[in-house]
């Protein structure tokens, strides 16, 4: 019996060190992607830098967390009301993760804005979504070749809306849904 037990704490020692593991390297890549992106910048204040990367840092750890603590089976099976299926895994996933506060998504733009001129927040914001709005402008303008000015800046204004919407998930899946 005593063996039993050596072995199942041994076990879970080994379990734990192995999320351990897991936990820093994927801060380290978060940390890794926060500097690129504020490097991008070209920021000529460091002490302006290292605020825009400390509110990136904490947005995309806050979404991260709050994606992992939520999985999709938190929101029971059901019927989409848009199109009358059953709700997906994806729309489970993005219902839940949608729910984190509001306050993850403001503090993150509150900093940006105070931070960076409006160019600089758009190029964070695209880092986030790898350039999502002017990829689907360009899928419009050639399914439509004729869009007019009027049209182009409503389409727009509506892309860069979804984009900033679809910072606070986790993942292309979630942020490619998000933005359709």
């Amino acid at each position: 019996m005593k063996l039993f037990q050596r072995i199942v704490s041994i076990a879970v020692v080994m379990m734990l060190a192995k999320s351990a593991m897991t936990q820093t390297a994927a801060d380290t890549a978060l940390e890794n992607k926060v500097s690129e992106w504020v490097t991008s910048l070209k920021l000529n204040d460091e002490i302006k830098a290292q605020r825009v990367r400390s509110a990136i840092a904490a947005h995309l750890t806050a979404v991260r967390d709050w994606h992992n603590s939520h999985p999709y089976t938190m929101i029971p099976e059901g019927i989409n009301p848009t199109t009358g299926g059953r709700l997906s895994e994806m729309d489970r996933q993005i219902i839940i993760c949608s729910t984190k506060p509001g306050s993850i998504h403001d503090n993150l733009m509150n900093v940006l804005r105070a931070e960076l001129d409006s160019t600089q927040v758009e190029a964070i914001l695209d880092r986030y979504t790898i350039g999502k709005v002017a990829f689907t402008l360009q899928g419009y303008k050639a399914i439509v070749p004729d869009l007019t000015p009027k049209e182009e800046t409503e389409i727009l204004k509506n892309l860069k809306l979804a984009r900033e919407q679809a910072i606070d998930y986790k993942n292309m899946k979630e942020i490619s849904a998000k933005q359709n």
